[in-house]
C-alpha cells in the first residue's frame, strides 16, 4: 500500500515516546497522572499561568534536549523516496522535522515559539528561556519526568520562587508557548490546509495516535468518505479503527524501519510497480 507512494501521514504523541517523551492515552498515558493546561484556566487564571511557565521553565530544558528516533527518520526517509509527501502533525516538539522531514503542518502549533496573547508579537522560545534564565538565576529542582506538553511536576513551594517575565514588545503578562491548548480553536487556516493535504492523498498513514479528540479524528473521517485508505499504525486501539483499511498494533519504530527496508528500491532497479506483492 506505501510503495504506490501519494501517501499523507497523520502522526501523533505515540511517535514520539521512543524519544522520551509521553503521550497522553498510550501505554505510557500522562492522563493517568496529570491533567494538561486547558486554554480557559491558563488566560483566565494568572497564578496558573505563572505555575505553568515554572513547569515549562525547566520542562522545555529537557524537551529541546531530545532527539528524533527511528520513527521520525523512517517518515524522512520515506519522503525522501517520493513514497511520502505532506506530514501533519498532532506533535509539537518538532521533531519531524529534527528527523529530516519537510512539508510538516504542526496542526497544534510548536513549543519553540511564543506568542503575546495582548500584542500577538511572536518569538522564539530559546530567546524567552534567555530571558527567564537571567530573572531566575538559582531556580532549578530535580526533573524526573517530563509531560507531553512540555513541562514537569512541581511543587506549590518551588513554583512560589519563580519569577515570570513581561513581553519585550508590549510588557504584557500573557505570554504563551505558540500551541494550541486543550479547549482552544485549531486556527481555521491550518485546518484547511490539512484537509486540502488529506483530499488530495491515495493513502493516509496514522503514526501513533489514538483519534480520541476529534481535532486529529476528522482528517480520517474525511478519507474514509472520500474512500481513501486509512492505515493504522498505533499501540493500542483507537477510535478511528473502523474506517481504516488495515492496523497495526507495534512500536512504531519498529514498523516504520521495517517499512523503508521493505520499500528499499536497489540501485539501477525500476520502482515497485502497482499490482506486485508490495504495490497492492
Amino acid at each position: 500500500m506505501l510503495a504506490g507512494g501519494d501517501v499523507v501521514v497523520l502522526s501523533g504523541a505515540g511517535l514520539s515516546t521512543e524519544s522520551g517523551i509521553p503521550d497522553y492515552r498510550g501505554p505510557s498515558g500522562a492522563l493517568v497522572r496529570t491533567s494538561p493546561m486547558t486554554y480557559q484556566t491558563f488566560t483566565g487564571d494568572p497564578v496558573a499561568r505563572r505555575r505553568y511557565w515554572a513547569r515549562s521553565f525547566l520542562g522545555w530544558r529537557r524537551m529541546a534536549q531530545t532527539r528524533p528516533n527511528a520513527g521520525h527518520r523512517a517518515v524522512a526517509e520515506l519522503q525522501r523516496r517520493g513514497l511520502v509527501g505532506g506530514v501533519v502533525t498532532q506533535n509539537v516538539d518538532g521533531l519531524h522535522q529534527a528527523g529530516g522531514a519537510d512539508r510538516v503542518v504542526e496542526l497544534h502549533g510548536s513549543l519553540a515559539k511564543v506568542t503575546c496573547l495582548a500584542c500577538g508579537d511572536l518569538t522564539s522560545r530559546t530567546e524567552l528561556d534567555r530571558r527567564l534564565g537571567w530573572a531566575n538565576p538559582q531556580f532549578d529542582a530535580r526533573v524526573t519526568a517530563i509531560n507531553p506538553d512540555g513541562d514537569v511536576d512541581l511543587s506549590d513551594q518551588e513554583v512560589d520562587r519563580f519569577r515570570m517575565v513581561e513581553c519585550a514588545a508590549c510588557a504584557g503578562d500573557t505570554l504563551k508557548p505558540d500551541v494550541v491548548f486543550f479547549g482552544e480553536t485549531v486556527p481555521v487556516d491550518r485546518v484547511q490546509r490539512c484537509f486540502a493535504l488529506v483530499e488530495s492523498a491515495r493513502l493516509l498513514l496514522v503514526l501513533g495516535s489514538s483519534l480520541t479528540v476529534m481535532s486529529g479524528r476528522r482528517f480520517v473521517i474525511r478519507a474514509a468518505k472520500l474512500g481513501i485508505p486509512v492505515v493504522i499504525v498505533n499501540q493500542g486501539p483507537t477510535r478511528g479503527d473502523g474506517y481504516s483499511a488495515l492496523n497495526i498494533d507495534a512500536p512504531l519504530g519498529v514498523v516504520l524501519s521495517e517499512l523503508v527496508r521493505l520499500t528499499a528500491v536497489p540501485p539501477g532497479a525500476a520502482p515497485v510497480a502497482a499490482g506486485s506483492p508490495l504495490g497492492g
